[in-house]
């Protein structure tokens, strides 16, 4: 597997984030790893200190996933605010704990389920709260 890119989480991602470890149920354990791990590496900025290419939780990103060159736009979510709404891709998901914290133009590699590799690179974070003033919600 390739080196793990650098990432950058807003403090108050991180505190919510850390938040919802705790309270997960057994049955989350891997999800919850691997998502700790990703928070462990990342660097820590204030909400506004955040630059405007970076994914954050709640922001809308456009992302490829190869090698099966698939392009998305999905809202990295909280587990709380998945509904039957396509375009959302949850925190805990593999995908989801993978992109937070990537800038436009970043790509990171992790094992398939099926075996192999796969990874995704982001195009473009169309939407960011940090941006418009909504770290309240």
């Amino acid at each position: 597997m390739a080196e793990l890119p650098p990432i950058t989480v807003s403090s108050l991602d991180l505190e919510r984030l850390y938040s919802l470890l705790g309270k997960l149920p057994a049955e989350n354990f891997a999800s919850a790893v691997a998502l700790e791990n990703e928070l462990m590496r990342a660097n820590i900025l204030e909400a506004d200190q955040i630059p405007p290419d970076v994914v954050t939780m709640r922001s809308v990103v456009r992302f490829v996933i190869n090698p099966s060159g698939k392009e998305f736009e999905l809202v990295l979510c909280y587990p709380d605010e998945m509904d039957d709404n396509p375009n959302k891709v949850s925190i805990l998901a593999p995908v989801g704990a993978a992109i937070l914290g990537l800038s436009v133009g970043q790509e990171i590699e992790w094992p398939a389920p099926a075996g192999g590799n796969v990874s995704v690179r982001i195009v473009a974070v169309t939407w960011q709260p940090e941006r418009v003033g909504m770290l309240s919600l």
